[in-house]
């Protein structure tokens, strides 16, 4: 299992709660995308399966008394039917009579329905259930969900985020990643994969600007092709805007909002992302 880093402190709480049978039944992981909230319940559930069953069964996600639900690739949001799928679970006899755990990743990806559907089983949970919900902090859920259970937030420190960078790739790499792509509040996640890209696209990455990037993402069309790009576009617009309006002031800041707007409608309405980048490109990169 992948070393947990930086979240030691909630983790430790947590389990000393467990082993003094305080463990709260409905736990709230809220938190940046990609710092490692899914982990920290992973192995959470792995100590308190661990103790007594094979640690085979957790770490291929097939232990009978863990159930989990995350937002599919190939689809927007967490369907209904998932819900329904949970609450079968819950209502099925327990595997050795143990605790049973339900892990719901992606909250924000939840549909209305879908939330409603969880929301009464959280107030009525049968017995011996344990709910672990992780929630991305940028993205609301409902006060009525949150209100309902305990909520851990969690962060990451720069020397931690750097720690975890250079432990995937075996290298002291973080210290290689372009000044203007390194913010406060970048994730983990999202630096291994910027890495793995710029190793893929680029022979020599250290001195690429925003700008340049852009250049090059418009004229290869890599937010068409690659998924990580496609997946981050709203955090690369983030560091062009937050390079040029934080940081050399060079474009309004109503310029900054017309684009963070027009790039929302196309993700929500899945409209022509080509038209968004020739007017970017137009307006923004042109000199």
């Amino acid at each position: 299992m992948k070393q947990l880093i930086g979240h030691e402190f909630v983790f430790n709480k947590l389990i000393g709660l467990y082993n003094n049978n305080n463990l709260p039944n409905k736990i709230l992981l809220s938190g940046t995308k990609g710092i490692g909230k899914s982990l920290l319940a992973n192995q959470l559930v792995n100590y308190i399966y661990s103790k007594n069953d094979s640690n085979l069964f957790i770490e291929n996600n097939s232990h009978p008394n863990i159930f989990k639900i995350y937002k599919e690739k190939d689809k927007k949001y967490i369907e209904i039917s998932k819900i329904r799928e949970m609450i079968q679970f819950q209502n099925r006899s327990s595997f050795n009579n143990k605790i049973r755990s339900i892990i719901i990743d992606d909250l924000e990806y939840l549909t209305i329905n879908s939330t409603n559907a969880l929301l009464k089983s959280v107030e009525e949970p049968n017995e011996n259930i344990l709910f672990i919900l992780i929630n991305n902090s940028a993205d609301k859920i409902l006060d009525t969900l949150r209100s309902r259970c305990i909520e851990f937030k969690l962060l990451l420190k720069y020397n931690e985020i750097k720690k975890i960078v250079d432990i995937y790739f075996n290298d002291e790499i973080y210290l290689k990643i372009p000044k203007d792509f390194k913010i406060y509040y970048n994730s983990p996640s999202f630096l291994i994969g910027l890495i793995e890209f710029l190793n893929e696209n680029y022979e020599d990455f250290i001195n690429l600007t925003i700008e340049n990037f852009f250049i090059d993402l418009i004229k290869n069309k890599y937010y068409l092709k690659n998924q990580f790009i496609c997946d981050h576009l709203n955090v690369f617009v983030e560091l062009y805007f937050y390079k040029n309006i934080n940081r050399s002031k060079k474009i309004p800041y109503k310029i900054k909002e017309y684009f963070y707007l027009k790039l929302s409608q196309i993700k929500k309405y899945n409209l022509d992302l080509e038209t968004f980048f020739l007017e970017f490109e137009e307006k923004l990169l042109s000199e």
